[in-house]
């Protein structure tokens, strides 16, 4: 596929971000890129995934804030662009309850930032935005998946409160502006270049380094895993089909196998070929019992069928990790 206009895709050196905007220049699009490089989690990571497009014909990248509204506009307005999969946020459930600014400012002053620009750009056909699945809340463990008709009205945590409201923004935008916005609700994922906030990567920097691991919830949590590579197919096919104008939709996207924290570290363990020694702790505040996605919709939508299982996916990732960081 390829067209003259670019598809912008902000948090391109974020974990999701950085592998959307490989599999958009793999098929012909051109990409502009955009982040701000914040040290959330180690900037070296992120300018690592960067260098992956050097010499990639079709990448620009700028170095730009999303809350910058005005900086944002002018990029839409200049290059013409169309298309936008947002992808850039501040993440994490934790560090919401110690840096909760810095939450407004990424997500929601962000999130309207691209919100203002699209609807002032000519011809603007859709955006393809990151929420979460923490929309939902907590829920235990066992039953059906969640579905995009479940109220999400009772966040555990900020960092959940905020994508709710970037939905409920871009509802409104649709409606008032009449152009094509679809939310994705991301299950847990993980993979090679992941973040190093996550459990999985967190527990196999210190598993190599021969360190204990902290397994809260006293193990009894289960989340719904999802690899990369099947994110990316259902964000780039949920680009591909916009609802009509004055349209926004949401959209769960995840495995829809979910996986008991054990048991997943059970699967790294054979990964690395080496045990964990495990220290048993209560869960944290902000995190939820379990995930479980129904993608009903996607699939529907987009035929879109995840296809790698934990332990492929997790042995994928060791061989990153271990390249990677030598």
């Amino acid at each position: 596929m390829s067209r003259s206009d670019p598809v912008l895709v902000t948090g391109a050196a974020g974990f999701i971000g950085h592998a959307t905007a490989h599999r958009l220049l793999r098929r012909g699009e051109r990409v502009i890129g955009i982040d701000n490089l914040n040290d959330y989690y180690d900037p070296a990571l992120k300018e690592a995934r960067l260098k992956t497009f050097d010499g990639l014909d079709g990448f620009t990248f700028h170095r730009l804030d999303i809350a910058d509204a005005q900086g944002v506009a002018r990029l839409i307005r200049e290059n013409g662009v169309v298309r936008v999969v947002h992808l850039a946020a501040q993440a994490g459930v934790r560090y919401s309850i110690e840096n909760p600014f810095a939450y407004e400012r990424s997500n929601l002053a962000g999130h309207l930032a691209l919100l203002e620009a699209s609807r002032h750009a000519p011809g603007f056909e859709h955006i393809v935005y990151a929420s979460s699945s923490s929309v939902y809340g907590d829920k235990p463990m066992g039953g059906e998946g969640f579905t995009e008709e479940e109220p999400a009205i009772s966040p555990v945590s900020l960092y959940a409160a905020t994508k709710r409201a970037c939905e409920l923004m871009s509802e409104a935008y649709a409606k008032l502006y009449r152009f094509p916005q679809t939310g994705l609700r991301f299950f847990t994922v993980y993979g090679p270049w992941g973040r190093p906030d996550m459990a999985y990567f967190g527990f196999t920097q210190k598993m190599l380094a021969g360190e204990p691991i902290e397994v809260f919830g006293e193990g009894r949590m289960a989340r719904d895993f999802t690899y990369i590579d099947d994110i990316v197919d259902g964000v780039v096919g949920a680009l591909d089909h916009p609802p009509a104008a004055g349209d926004h939709r949401v959209l769960n996207i995840g495995d829809s196998r979910p996986v008991g924290l054990m048991a997943m570290i059970e699967a790294l363990e054979d990964a690395l070929g080496r045990k964990a020694e495990k220290i048993m702790k209560p869960m944290q505040p902000g995190d939820v019992t379990a995930t479980y996605a129904d993608v009903t919709k996607l699939r529907e939508l987009t035929g879109y069928h995840p296809q790698v299982m934990l332990e492929d996916g997790l042995k994928r990732f060791a061989d990153w990790y271990r390249d990677f960081y030598g």
